[in-house]
């Protein structure tokens, strides 16, 4: 069974914060089944955004959630970063983004290979 967006969006601002990272929930989306999406700012002109990983991607024993980064590349601008989540937003208006700002570049989720 598969944790509610709106409990799995909290676990991961509370992860964040405790090692030391800013985290915010920008985007309330559908509680329970909304798709989540996260916006890592680096603090130094880079960004990133992860969404959900495809679903043939084959979720390992005890991970909730596997995400994927929505672009090519390892890291594009911040307006960009927006420009992507504006597009999504528009695709699904039910989605959750959480904010993470981190200038070591850690994203605290599971990521697919």
């Amino acid at each position: 069974m598969r944790l509610r967006s709106d409990i799995f969006a909290a676990a991961l601002i509370r992860r964040a914060e405790t090692q030391g990272a800013v985290a915010m929930l920008r985007r309330r989306g559908a509680a329970e089944a909304g798709a989540l999406f996260i916006k890592l700012d680096r603090l130094d002109g880079r960004a990133a955004v992860y969404g959900p990983a495809p679903q043939s991607e084959e979720t390992p024993e005890g991970v909730d959630r596997l995400f994927s980064k929505v672009h090519k590349g390892d890291w594009v601008e911040p307006a960009e970063a927006e420009a992507r989540l504006k597009r999504e937003i528009m695709f699904d208006p039910d989605l959750w983004i959480v904010e993470i700002e981190d200038r070591e570049g850690r994203v605290f989720v599971d990521l697919a290979a």
